[in-house]
């Protein structure tokens, strides 16, 4: 007869304690799947979300400012020297080394205008990158063309401006064609035009006063793109917002670490409860393990025994805690309504790992109860029959 054969006996023997060990591991291994899946679920709908948070680089011209500022009174500042940007030039932005990582870029021109002989602040926007830079953005309407003004709301109504009206311009008359919902932001505050469009009416062809740059992605090197792009802008000042970077960053490590140590905790109770288990198991077969050792049997094989037991009852365990923590995963992420592009997808990797850590705790924590019944002494064991 083989040790595995004996082990398989004992099994369907002792059903409930089996059974026990089991539901530990299952219960274990299907948090772990749990956690991480969610984790890994919520990580993925946060970066869809940072994708369409807009800019978190910005390219301003450079100058060279001394700041009037004292006891916290800013009195504002004097520039030398200040050095445009050339439209033309942002084309060397598709050469730096993390160009894939760029989304979108927004090159904009702002200047004051006369509206209806009110002084507003014009701002000329690439429109087909709007969608990417400012997903906020809700209108009645639509964006504008090649002759057309989207309208800020507090501006509108300070002009008392509608759809279809035509608004003076620097003598150019020009139809509004959309109304920004309010935001709350500068936005509110400004008429928006094409970008080629602001650039013709404040006589500034292929002048731009500022670049926004979206690079929010997946572990998007953001300060090295910041260097990459002072390199091939050097004319120009390039900084990276840290406030929205950091917060993503920081928001993506929180969920890792309890996705660790979350589970870390619960693989541990896990390992308790087949450590007991196993321990009581051989207690309650000492006379057994006792007829083996008088029988022949070696230290080694009596180990061979408890472990294939473990191995036999962990491989399936890890395998039912997969299903389960994936349909927990599925649950959670139905139960969340607001996760809306976030679903639940196969991962042969986190497969192979839950069986893989299923076999491993149920192993580990029956190396003492295997211990603890190789030591056991034959004739003690059959003196208690």
């Amino acid at each position: 007869m083989r040790l595995t054969d004996i082990s398989i006996k004992n099994l369907m023997r002792r059903k409930a304690k089996a059974g026990f060990i089991m539901a530990g591991l299952v219960v274990g291994v299907a948090a772990m799947v749990a956690v991480i899946g969610f984790v890994r679920t919520m990580t993925a709908e946060i970066n869809h979300k940072m994708e369409r948070y807009g800019a978190n680089i910005l390219i301003l011209p450079k100058t060279e400012d001394l700041q009037l500022s004292y006891g916290g009174i800013n009195l504002g500042g004097v520039s030398f020297d200040v050095e445009q940007i050339r439209q033309a030039d942002l084309q060397r932005l598709s050469g730096i080394k993390n160009a894939a990582n760029i989304a979108a870029t927004g090159p904009t021109l702002l200047g004051v205008v006369s509206a209806n002989n009110q002084k507003v602040l014009l701002a000329g926007i690439d429109m087909t990158s709007a969608d990417i830079l400012k997903p906020w953005w809700t209108l009645s309407g639509k964006r504008p063309g090649d002759n057309g003004l989207l309208v800020g709301a507090q501006t509108a109504r300070v002009l008392n401006l509608t759809i279809g009206q035509d608004v003076d311009i620097n003598g150019h008359a020009m139809p509004v064609v959309g109304i920004l919902g309010a935001t709350g932001s500068q936005d509110d505050d400004l008429l928006f035009a094409a970008l080629s469009t602001a650039q013709r009416i404040l006589g500034k062809q292929g002048q731009i006063s500022m670049v926004e740059v979206a690079a929010l992605c997946n572990a998007c090197p953001v300060d090295d793109m910041v260097q990459q792009i002072s390199g091939v802008l050097p004319d120009a000042k390039v900084m990276a917002i840290q406030q929205v970077v950091k917060g993503r960053m920081d928001t993506l490590h929180r969920f890792s670490a309890f996705s660790v140590g979350m589970s870390a905790v619960v693989i541990l109770v896990g390992s308790l409860v087949v450590l007991t288990t196993m321990m009581s198991s051989v207690r309650e077969r000492k006379e057994e393990i006792g007829i083996f050792r008088a029988m022949g049997f070696r230290k080694s094989h009596v180990m061979g025994i408890i472990f294939s037991e473990a191995a036999m009852i962990s491989g399936p365990a890890g395998l039912i805690g997969y299903l389960v923590g994936t349909g927990a995963t599925f649950l959670a992420v139905r139960f969340f309504s607001g996760l809306e592009h976030a679903s639940v997808v196969w991962d042969p990797t986190l497969f192979g790992g839950a069986i893989l850590l299923a076999i491993v705790v149920g192993l580990m924590a029956s190396v003492y109860p295997a211990i603890m019944a190789a030591r056991l002494d034959p004739n003690t064991a059959l003196r208690s029959l």
